[in-house]
């Protein structure tokens, strides 16, 4: 067992995604590291000025202070040296110093992982490859990890949890901070079956940087990536080029040719990428590696589809069917939705917080809103009437599909 403080110690001076084994290596240990003096390190060719002038700044009580956090929120704290730290990951180019676990980090390096990513504003379609590929994963005894932000990230942690699958969400913030709160929720589900993980000391804050970095983390620790979704420019190309550079496999959705929103994911096939047609197409690739593979929990998209609408409950009228044709109206329908729902305030936007893309029946929606039945219908009602919610069979309600 390391010493957590001076792993964390020296993560908080080198910030998210630097090398540190050089630096470990040149002094031998990592307490040896913080045990120099100033002209030890400054003889050090690997250390500048500026990563000087930050050993000198950090106090090691400020890695205490995040020990202590952690104990209070059962928090883990995973160094690189414990033997908690995956060994897919620990081989990565730029592997994360000290990771900071909420849950139970699965066995990833004896089991097939899968990360599936894709953009936040996905269509219709991309959200059902998302989800149902990452259930019938599931169901093989898969991991799936992503980056539990909303669109395909969301879809494919459910798929994973409603198979009662394991599931890891690589955040791009601290633990601590309350980014994307409507999807507390799902990390809250996420660490009871899985881990909720991230680099970043608790108290990191969201912002543009931390996201692409977080996403070598998601690559790292896959033996494959699944792109869902990715127009010219996603962010979803960053993981898909990291994946590359670490020798991932990958794999991505085939689509429409007419639509822009997956020019990435088309260009990633034409390059190479293996298109997902089946659950077969992916996991026929692991069988040998992994004997805790279940192949026998091995289901046809038709089969999962199924199995998926008939939790739901959804009257057929609710249901259209959903064509390469019809995609891009699609499209612009999620971003309407989006946008009036960007604009919600008060009860409203509790009671479509407390809604998700499943049915969902009264009580639990007032569970989850705080707010009276006799409040929550009158939200409902309007939710309804402004094209952002409605009603399936047995008072239960839904997020508007596109």
């Amino acid at each position: 067992m390391s010493d957590k403080r001076y792993w964390i110690w020296l993560q908080l001076c080198l910030g998210a995604g630097k090398r540190f084994s050089p630096i470990i290596e040149y002094f031998g240990s990592v307490e040896n590291v913080y045990n120099s003096n100033y002209l030890q390190r400054k003889a050090c060719l690997l250390i500048k000025d500026k990563l000087l002038d930050r050993m000198e700044e950090t106090d090691i009580s400020k890695a205490d202070e995040i020990i202590e956090l952690c104990k209070n929120n059962d928090w883990q704290i995973i160094t690189f040296e414990d033997d908690e730290y995956p060994k897919k990951l620990k081989n990565i180019y730029d592997p994360p110093a000290v990771l900071y676990v909420s849950g139970e980090m699965p066995d990833v390096d004896n089991m097939l992982t899968l990360g599936v990513v894709g953009t936040r504003k996905a269509s219709p379609y991309a959200l059902n490859c998302a989800r149902v590929v990452s259930k019938g994963i599931a169901r093989c005894n898969g991991i799936i990890v992503s980056g539990g932000a909303l669109g395909v990230d969301t879809a494919s942690h459910e798929g994973a949890l409603s198979a009662n699958g394991k599931t890891i969400v690589v955040l791009g913030c601290g633990l601590a901070c309350n980014y994307l709160s409507t999807n507390n929720d799902l990390r809250r589900k996420a660490s009871m079956s899985g881990a909720v993980i991230s680099e970043y000391p608790p108290d990191t804050p969201a912002t543009k940087f931390t996201f692409p970095l977080r996403n070598r983390i998601i690559s790292g620790l896959s033996d494959g990536v699944y792109v869902v979704e990715a127009g010219d420019r996603s962010g979803s190309l960053i993981t898909a080029s990291y994946a590359a550079d670490q020798s991932r496999d990958l794999f991505a959705t085939p689509a429409s040719i007419f639509d822009e929103g997956f020019n990435g994911t088309n260009r990633l096939i034409e390059d190479g990428a293996i298109p997902v047609t089946s659950i077969k197409a992916i996991v026929s690739h692991y069988t040998q590696r992994y004997k805790t593979l279940d192949t026998t929990g091995l289901a046809t998209i038709r089969e999962l589809l199924s199995d998926e609408y008939a939790d739901k409950t959804i009257p057929d009228e609710l249901e259209e069917q959903l064509t390469f044709e019809n995609i891009g109206e699609h499209r612009q329908a999620r971003s309407e939705i989006d946008r009036k729902a960007s604009m919600l305030k008060g009860n409203e936007k509790a009671v479509f917080d407390a809604l998700s893309d499943d049915f969902t029946d009264t009580d639990t929606i007032c569970a989850k809103s705080g707010l009276s039945v006799h409040i929550v219908l009158m939200s409902l009602t309007m939710l309804e009437l402004d094209g952002l919610a409605e009603a399936g069979m047995g008072k239960r309600y839904r997020k508007k599909q596109s």
